[in-house]
């Protein structure tokens, strides 16, 4: 019991620097974000809801002062500064992302989503604007995992929210290294049951996991990086062609100004 409320009180502590902090599945909050500087917008200029998981840090998060920072937040800023629209920010649970943009309840999304053929079938992608990539993690105190092979007979924690990367590539390794897989809606559940001990390790995009750790989390990489894929904006199949246009042209522009490299830079370091 005493390990039980040291490790939660350790999730609890770092989610409230970085977005980890759990909420209810029916919650929604909305943050309306004004990306105009002050200037008048055309009257014809169509406000955007784009819905987004703050539960992903550096991606997206909350900052100590409560405000929703991220590569994903800043960006998305940017983006509409460099093309003129406005938008409101929605955030949601990663499944819910998911299902309220294949739905069309929201005009598109920006939350750390990989582009893989499964969800071509439902959503339609902007250009890559970040490539991830899968690694193994596992509590820091651990001793007896140093490599795949060191996974036989134990248990791995992953995410799952239609096809995630990690997901996959656990279950194309499962059999050759002889490990259990146990499965978690969101990626903070995942994390909760690696330091509670019940799983022996994980696997995460690399960005996170390395910035989860810097963050104060107690884990460690064991592997090097996998299955490499690119992250894309997203929008419902077939809608908001103008929007998906806008963000691949405000991106290339800001890959060109240098303001791109500058938004990974507050959050990615060499």
């Amino acid at each position: 019991m005493i390990l039980f409320k040291r490790i939660n009180l350790l999730i609890m502590a770092i989610a409230m620097g970085m977005g980890l902090t759990a909420c209810t599945r029916t919650h929604k909050v909305t943050i309306s974000v004004d990306n105009t500087t002050g200037q008048e917008m055309p009257a014809e200029t169509k406000k955007y809801v784009i819905a987004t998981n703050v539960f992903f840090a550096p991606f997206e998060f909350q900052n100590d002062a409560g405000e929703y920072v991220g590569i994903d937040i800043d960006l998305l800023e940017a983006v509409a500064q460099d093309q003129g629209f406005t938008y409101e920010l929605r955030h949601m649970t990663f499944n819910e992302v998911l299902q309220s943009v294949a739905e069309g309840q929201v005009d598109g999304a920006l939350a750390g989503i990989s582009i893989t053929e499964e969800r071509k079938e439902f959503f339609d992608y902007s250009k890559p604007y970040f490539e991830g990539g899968i690694v193994l993690g596992t509590d820091a105190s651990r001793r007896d995992i140093n490599s795949y092979e060191d996974l036989a007979g134990k248990t791995v924690a992953v995410a799952v929210a239609a096809g995630t990367e990690a997901e996959a590539f656990a279950e194309s390794i499962q059999e050759r290294y002889g490990f259990e897989i146990v499965i978690f809606q969101e990626f903070k559940d995942v994390y909760t049951d690696v330091l509670e001990g019940n799983s022996q390790a994980f696997f995460e995009d690399y960005p996170v996991l390395g910035y989860i750790i810097s963050q104060g989390l107690q884990f460690k990489i064991i592997s090097d990086i996998e299955r490499k894929s690119p992250y894309g904006f997203i929008v419902p199949k077939g809608q908001n062609p103008e929007l998906l246009e806008m963000f691949n042209e405000g991106l290339k522009n800001l890959k060109k100004s240098g303001k791109y490299e500058e938004i990974l830079q507050t959050y990615i370091h060499d």
